[in-house]
């Protein structure tokens, strides 16, 4: 039976992922469990074998717009498709996945600490083109197959962990083809992870399809924003979703969450109105100097 409420959460989680290329499992899978009292392996089925739907829409909007590394793609996807499908096994014979869950909660809350400061010092993002960036093959494998084992064990991390390492690797990319390059390779990855669980998991079709239904238009929607979206505005945002993406991974209660999201919310808010106020003023003094020279 199709669950209406679960295609509204759907829908507004996957234009946050369409958006910033990350939320998915951190945000559906916790959704999930804790709005709709899915058992814990079947939201993570259900919710990577919708992903592997859901994602190539966003990714189709980013690859007519021209905002995806392919080659980066490629390393990725090296290592993170097989470490996928061997993540569903490890969650099985180890039942690490409340471990994985907990350390990668720790990682984001850290992420969103490391992009405050280097959004506070650097100001905007990457100037580069997404085809000028210089792939770095090792370390880009080694992200791709950490980030396909997290996924394949709790369904989490294709957006969450993988975009933050490659923020750090290369951070000249702008945040539109941070967020393309990241989908274009999470869709063999989560594809991988899907049909893992498809074969060992609690896949359940009816929570799939309501997932489906909601997400499908909801990620194109977000993708569409985020292929015109200003850099700082993406970045603000992805801020924003780390934090909450932490904080349900952490097990925070509903109330402590929506506190900080809405704390988050206000000095995002605030930063933007003052770097708006100082472009303004350099801006202004640098036409009084020209006049004065």
């Amino acid at each position: 039976m199709i669950d209406f409420p679960l295609i509204a959460g759907s829908f507004v989680v996957a234009i946050v992922v369409g958006l910033t290329g990350m939320g998915g499992g951190a945000l559906m899978t916790p959704m999930m469990m804790l709005f709709f009292n899915v058992p814990p392996l079947a939201a993570v089925s259900s919710d990577l074998v919708a992903s592997a739907v859901m994602k190539p829409v966003g990714s189709a909007v980013h690859l007519r717009r021209g905002t995806v590394n392919m080659r980066l793609v490629g390393w990725l996807c090296a290592g993170s498709v097989p470490a996928a499908f061997c993540g569903v096994f490890v969650a099985r014979a180890f039942a690490v996945g409340d471990a994985v869950k907990y350390a990668l909660g720790v990682a984001l809350l850290l992420a969103v600490a490391g992009l405050a400061v280097k959004t506070w010092l650097a100001g905007k993002g990457g100037t580069s083109s997404a085809h000028d960036i210089v792939v770095r093959p090792i370390p880009t494998v080694l992200v791709g197959t950490v980030g396909g084992l997290v996924v394949g064990i709790s369904s989490v991390g294709s957006g969450s962990l993988i975009i933050v390492a490659l923020l750090a690797l290369y951070p000249a990319l702008k945040a539109n083809q941070l967020v393309g390059t990241d989908l274009v390779q999470a869709v063999p990855l989560v594809a991988s992870a899907a049909l893992g669980h498809l074969l060992f998991g609690d896949f359940q079709l009816q929570l799939t399809l309501s997932l489906l239904i909601g997400s499908v238009p909801g990620v194109y929607l977000g993708a569409r924003i985020s292929s015109r979206a200003p850099g700082g505005l993406i970045r603000a945002v992805l801020g924003i979703v780390l934090l909450a993406s932490a904080l349900k991974l952490l097990d925070a209660s509903n109330t402590l969450t929506l506190w900080a999201l809405a704390g988050a919310t206000l000095v995002t808010v605030a930063g933007w109105r003052w770097r708006v106020r100082a472009a303004a003023q350099a801006s202004s003094e640098s036409t009084d100097l020209a006049r004065v020279r």
